[in-house]
């Protein structure tokens, strides 16, 4: 078994630890706080986990191979990179890190070492976002021409980051998964305001050229008093529409859209009005796959499926549209869009 510790008992770190003790492969060793008394609370009364409050203790216990770390955006170089070193595993929340700069830096390190880093974008470990990359990547809709996602509710305001890097990484680090190969993106605008006097902007429009031409766009906020979390990829023959919010039918593949003429000389289009399908999909928590991925890549010696390249692809477009937002929206060139 692979013995685990967890950094970090707020927000996210609970559902850390719930899924590590259910996955047969990981031994919890572990739980790690700055408050003891939280990270107590998480355990129960009856837990045989060790919680503590130093992150050294944690790092020099031979029996933790690896870390989970739930932690601010903002530490998760130096915990991350002080694990590497240790020898650790690491499992870290969105994003990477707080620039791409850092996130080469714990890229290159666990490649050195030979150490497992991957990134907990449990979206991609969705059923939905599975099918996703298997409709996109086997051509059953055709070439990609638009992704559209809107992420909005009254969110959990961040206190060190704006509501892009809050809440786009999701949309990023999903359109990094579908995405056909040899499509990339190419260049991001941004577009927010600050209406709540926030400080930053905790409404943001997000738009990403890519490599075929075809434009990805995201709405985020933390201010809609309705909640709605939808994408539609929309292909040259068919169109994926997916409605987080509805358990019964989540994904509907829609065989309508636009037949365009031979030539040019034709100036009449014409609509195609098919079939609708929800496709079946399995059951399951995506937080327990990203546990068995995380699981599997340990053990095989692999990459897994959202490695630390994916974060910095991810990083290298937040960085973009930060460049973009502070610029007034103009596109900006995403660095290493290929994430080689």
């Amino acid at each position: 078994m692979v013995g685990v510790a967890v950094i970090g008992a707020g927000y996210w770190g609970p559902n850390l630890v719930r899924n590590i003790q259910a996955t047969p492969q990981f031994d919890l060793r572990a739980l790690c706080d700055l408050d003891l008394n939280r990270a107590k609370a998480v355990l129960g009364r009856y837990s045989t986990v060790r919680a503590t409050d130093s992150l050294a203790e944690v790092l020099a216990d031979q029996d933790v191979h690896a870390v989970a770390i739930a932690t601010p955006a903002g530490t998760h170089l130096e915990i991350a990179l002080a694990a590497i070193e240790a020898g650790k595993h690491v499992l870290v929340e969105k994003p990477l890190a707080s620039s791409y700069a850092d996130g080469v830096k714990l890229v290159t390190a666990a490649d050195e070492r030979g150490r497992v880093l991957m990134l907990d974008h449990t979206y991609c470990y969705t059923p939905v976002v599975r099918r996703l990359r298997e409709l996109v990547r086997a051509g059953e809709l055709g070439d990609l021409q638009y992704v559209d996602s809107v992420r909005i509710n009254l969110g959990l305001v961040q206190p060190d980051i704006d509501v892009l890097w809050d809440l786009a990484p999701h949309d990023l680090s999903i359109l990094d998964s579908i995405l056909p190969p040899g499509v990339h993106p190419v260049a991001v605008a941004a577009h927010g305001s600050d209406p709540a006097n926030l400080g930053r902007a905790c409404v943001a429009y997000l738009s990403v050229q890519l490599s075929n031409g075809a434009i990805a766009h995201a709405h985020v906020n933390w201010l809609s008093p309705t909640k709605i979390r939808t994408m539609i990829v929309g292909g040259s023959q068919r169109t994926a529409v997916w409605n987080d919010l509805d358990p019964g039918a989540p994904l509907a593949v829609y065989d309508r859209g636009v037949d365009w003429p031979d030539s040019a000389e034709q100036r009449r289009v014409s609509y195609r009005i098919g079939d609708m399908v929800a496709p079946a999909l399995p059951a399951g928590e995506a937080l327990r796959a990203v546990m068995a991925e995380f699981a599997a890549s340990i053990i095989e010696q692999r990459a897994p499926l959202t490695d630390g390249r994916s974060g910095l692809r991810v990083l290298a477009q937040l960085e973009a549209a930060s460049t973009s937002l502070a610029e007034g929206g103009t596109f900006v060139p995403v660095v290493n869009g290929k994430g080689a």
